[in-house]
């Protein structure tokens, strides 16, 4: 008797057909024929499911694992209140560029209009935040939806997609056969005319300068820029999302520091100074034309995978829509013979020692409490250029995303363009789970921590290899108060309680350690990485010198 296929099987089959070998999810009654299809006695061929404690870490992780793969990362989770706590993680995936697909749960069909238990139009509340959002209502075209939500969040504007899964669906009888492995489409480089265009104004330019943006710090972009700066030698800054895409043989020559918050940095001075500016992969969510062509005096040339959003402060030039890789390539070989300006060198070399300054800067402790520097140095020290880093969100991600160095691309992950605080842990789960020859970590403000903290318990299910790094201040939302410090006599609703970390770690079974002086801070830091499973360090910070970070503004306003 030949065995008898349900929605539930296609969903997996097109799950397996996409090359998806791990999915994030919470089941529920409405959904858990395909929990059980994932996680039941039969599924050796299915992704493998990780249970997380919370639909919205299970958003994180999908996002995540699409940021370090490439591939779709997969949420899924039951109908009503399960879907809804996945709207802030897929908000984040598709304002930040990483393909996500949100499968969720949903009432009968024939309920679906009707005050019934967990109805809800999710669909509707998914449209906005999403490339593609759609309900499924016939059992035969699960196949088709599924590949085109997979195409959406591929598009070339990577992003999230959501499929709604009615119950009945997910349990009906399909006699459809799903749909095969199909090519996925491919974008050639850049019009070949507008590329030579571009090589004559590099050629006649005074100082051009790169900016790297999120879309352009994948593996294969990342390795043809590569090459590109080792003929050329152009100077680069990126974006807090393009991090590391400046390896370290060529951080001398190119690396010209990360532009985000705020309008102050090496990077901001010389894209003022500049008089081409190359943008290539750069999302005005990040970090918005405003701020860094706030004069908007800057002739730039957009290279990138669509059209650029035009605004007053980004009119480009010339634009040059393509693949990011083939067309940077097309244009090392189109630039054979360039020599990048001599009389730039002094300048150059001016704001590289600018930008080294941080190195030599003590690093001075007040009030028992470790400097963010001190912390940034420590974290440096055990760091390899194999392992992950996954900020959180908070004033330690403002003092690492300026002073942190990293040299692959995807190995320093921030949330820029949502700053969506509780990110930091389970994207270091996620990293250490794809990764578990190398330590992951997750750098977290106490407050970010405390919102997805309930993840341990998952790290220390899988036994996750995650060092977990929360700056303590002693329960204040730091970013935002030092901001208010700065605009009005005193700050206003930035205090939450403080928490005794090490306990809370130790409750999960993690390994709690605790930096009790700053003259510690070294020692514990190396300990904390020698330890097998997730440990957990909390490093009483010193935010004294926030203000710093927001000085010696280049005529901008307060992000």
């Amino acid at each position: 008797m030949e065995k008898k296929t349900y929605g539930a099987d296609v969903v997996i089959d097109s799950l397996r057909k996409h090359g998806i070998d791990l999915v994030f999810g919470i089941p529920g009654a409405k959904i858990d024929r395909l929990f059980e299809g994932l996680d039941g006695k039969n599924s050796d061929d299915a992704p493998k499911l990780i249970v997380t404690r919370h639909e919205q870490n299970a958003a994180f992780m999908a996002q995540a694992y699409g940021r370090l793969t490439g591939k779709t990362g997969v949420a899924i989770t039951t109908s009503g209140p399960g879907v809804g706590n996945l709207a802030t993680g897929i908000m984040t995936a598709d304002a930040e560029g990483d393909p996500l697909l949100a499968i969720g749960g949903q009432v009968q069909r024939k309920d679906l209009h009707r005050a019934t238990h967990q109805s809800t139009p999710s669909t509707e509340i998914m449209a906005p935040i999403t490339r593609y959002s759609a309900e499924i209502q016939d059992p035969n075209n699960i196949s088709e939806i599924m590949a085109n939500a997979f195409e959406a969040s591929q598009s070339a504007r990577k992003g999230a997609a959501f499929v709604s899964l009615p119950q009945d669906v997910d349990d009906a009888e399909v006699t459809e056969k799903p749909l095969p492995i199909y090519e996925t489409p491919q974008m050639g480089p850049a019009d070949p005319n507008d590329l030579q265009k571009l090589v004559e104004l590099i050629k006649h330019s005074k100082m051009p300068v790169i900016l790297v943006g999120q879309r352009g710090a994948d593996e294969e972009i990342t390795s043809a820029l590569r090459k590109l700066l080792s003929d050329y030698s152009l100077p680069v800054v990126e974006t807090y999302q393009a991090a590391g895409v400046v390896s370290r043989d060529l951080e001398k020559q190119s690396y010209f520091g990360r532009v985000g918050l705020f309008r102050n940095q090496v990077g901001d001075q010389l894209l003022q100074q500049s008089d081409l500016v190359i943008t290539v992969g750069y999302d005005p969510i990040e970090y918005e034309p405003r701020n860094w062509n706030k004069e908007n005096n800057l002739r730039i040339v957009n290279l990138d995978t669509l059209p650029a959003q035009i605004d007053n402060h980004f009119t480009p030039i010339m634009q040059l829509v393509g693949n990011i890789a083939t067309s940077l390539t097309e244009l090392d070989q189109l630039l054979k013979g360039y020599q990048y300006p001599q009389a730039a060198a002094k300048q150059l070399a001016e704001y590289k020692a600018k930008l080294d300054q941080d190195k030599k800067i003590k690093a001075l402790a007040s009030n028992g409490a470790s400097h963010p520097l001190a912390v940034v140095q420590a974290i440096q020290e055990n760091v390899t250029d194999d392992m992950r880093v996954a900020l959180d969100v908070g004033s330690h991600y403002i003092w690492m995303a300026r002073h942190f160095r990293c040299y692959q691309p995807r190995h320093l992950l921030i949330s820029n363009g949502m700053q969506t605080l509780g990110v930091g842990l389970p994207w270091a789960m996620v990293a250490a789970m794809l990764y578990p020859e190398h330590k992951a970590v997750a750098v977290c403000g106490d407050g970010g921590f405390l919102f997805s903290g309930a993840e341990l318990s998952t790290a220390v299910q899988h036994h996750l290899n995650v060092v977990t790094i929360v700056w303590n201040d002693g329960g204040h939302y730091d970013m935002v108060k030092f901001q208010e410090e700065m605009k009005y006599p005193e700050a206003a609703g930035i205090k939450f309680g403080d928490a005794d970390i090490v306990k809370y770690a130790e409750s999960f079974g993690a390994t709690g350690l605790r930096v009790e002086k700053p003259e510690d801070l070294t020692k514990v830091m190396k300990k904390a990485f020698s330890i097998d499973g997730p440990v957990v360090v909390d490093v009483p910070v010193d935010y004294s010198n926030n203000k710093e970070l927001a000085a010696n503004l280049i005529d901008s306003q307060l992000g």
